[in-house]
């Protein structure tokens, strides 16, 4: 086979299994549930289903009474409806293969190596246009379509 042949080979190869990983990492952007943002993001973003494992979404959509200090119970039919979802399109990935302490994204390994104080000042998470590291919204322009491209981080004054 000639060389140029196997270099465009490679090339394809490469490329896909780039691909690939570039989707794990970031994970699958999915069409958000409608009751999903209706509930959830009716209080936070409504967080990409990808950046928790389904245990960590399973133990969430359990506890909704007591929802990090907050009753956030729902009727049966929209917990199956959105834990379902959560569910089917949780992280299965190498960032969320593991339950974060507290199913916290912010207590997340993958989360703490890329906001480490090198990256992101501890000061930039009390300035009030941030407020917390909850709020991806704060620097990630596109994080509400799960997009959190290093390229579109604008960390607010």
């Amino acid at each position: 086979m000639p060389r140029s042949k196997l270099s465009q080979i490679a090339l394809a190869l490469l490329l896909s299994a780039w691909a690939t990983a570039h989707a794990d990492s970031v994970g699958a952007r999915v069409p958000p549930l409608p009751k999903y943002q209706q509930e959830c993001a009716a209080c936070h973003m409504a967080y990409p289903p990808g950046l928790l494992p389904a245990a960590s979404w399973q133990r969430m959509m359990g506890s909704l009474g007591q929802h990090y200090g907050t009753d956030a119970s729902l009727d049966e039919a929209s917990v199956r409806e959105i834990g379902g979802w959560l569910k089917a399109h949780a992280g299965t990935y190498k960032r969320a293969n593991e339950a974060p302490p507290q199913d916290r994204i912010t207590r997340s390994a993958w989360f703490l190596r890329k906001h480490n104080e090198r990256e992101v000042s501890p000061a930039v998470w009390k300035r009030a246009s941030v407020g917390s590291a909850a709020n991806c919204a704060a620097c990630h322009g596109n994080a509400a379509q799960g997009s959190f491209s290093e390229r579109d981080i604008k960390i607010p004054k």
